[in-house]
């Protein structure tokens, strides 16, 4: 990452919700196409998330703890705070000397924007805006939120016309929250109904609609410059897994999740 900081457009999106198993099992079946292609082997890296609820998690990733590979470690990270006694800081690690990587990144000269989808990227209220706060631009519409059918690609329009916004040589860390694959989302899903509610399929079914609009994302974020990109989850949740329904909570399906980085060359 020291080398990677200063050359290269950055994006993160987190895949808010969404479950190990589940993903693994779309790439598996051909179901995600636009994300499998850029998956190493063709498979999500099984990772162990930094919390079990979106506030929590997002809290430490932009600390620079990204999920933690699920293999004993110790484990190299690619960002991190300067931090005496750090055993997972490494020669290759960008460090920076702020309290977040937000602010690490806009202080070598990134211009760093948010695209929020789920309520803690709302706006709406103090606990809304403690993350969006971080970033020196911030987007969140209703039609981004977790009640839209539309709401991904909503999302990378925002995206798209932020970045065509920008100079072309101001460098740019991206960050996107999608929404889709949060409850409620049974109405991915067709013949999905309310009264059916939420399930392991519906969400599958949130994950192929997220991955119809991924490769207008990933064009956008690479049409600069080359881009670094992590894709991942910040949680996973319960479908009745023993009683268990939801997250923030200590099961294995909500601790364990996808992960993947990659470069993106400049699309031409």
């Amino acid at each position: 990452m020291t080398e990677v900081v200063g050359s290269h457009d950055l994006l993160i999106v987190t895949l808010d919700t969404l479950r190990y198993d589940v993903a693994q099992e779309a790439a598996a079946s051909g179901r995600i196409p636009n994300l499998a292609r850029h998956l190493p082997g063709g498979a999500w890296e099984r990772r162990h998330a930094p919390g079990s609820f979106t506030y929590a998690s997002h809290q430490a990733m932009f600390a620079g703890f990204l999920p933690t590979p699920a293999a004993p470690g110790p484990h190299p990270r690619l960002f991190a705070a300067r931090f005496a006694g750090s055993e997972t800081t490494e020669s290759g690690t960008f460090v920076y000397d702020t309290p977040d990587l937000v602010s690490g990144l806009a202080a070598v000269g990134y211009h760093t924007v948010c695209v929020g989808g789920v309520g803690f990227f709302s706006k709406r209220g103090p606990l809304g805006s403690v993350l969006p706060g971080m970033f020196q631009e911030s987007h969140w519409e209703q039609e981004f939120g977790v009640t839209s059918p539309t709401s991904f690609e909503a999302q990378v329009a925002c995206a798209e016309k932020r970045i065509a916004a920008l100079p072309r040589e101001q460098r740019l860390f991206l960050f996107v929250n999608v929404s889709a694959l949060h409850q409620p989302n049974w109405f991915h899903l067709p013949g999905g109904t309310r009264e059916a509610g939420d399930s392991r399929a519906t969400h599958a079914a949130a994950l192929e609609y997220v991955d119809q609009h991924m490769g207008r994302l990933l064009a956008a974020a690479s049409s600069r410059r080359p881009c670094f990109t992590v894709i991942c989850s910040d949680h996973g949740t319960a479908y009745g897994e023993d009683g268990h329904h939801g997250h923030r909570l200590g099961h294995d399906v909500v601790w364990t999740v996808p992960y993947a980085h990659f470069f993106l060359d400049e699309a031409r």
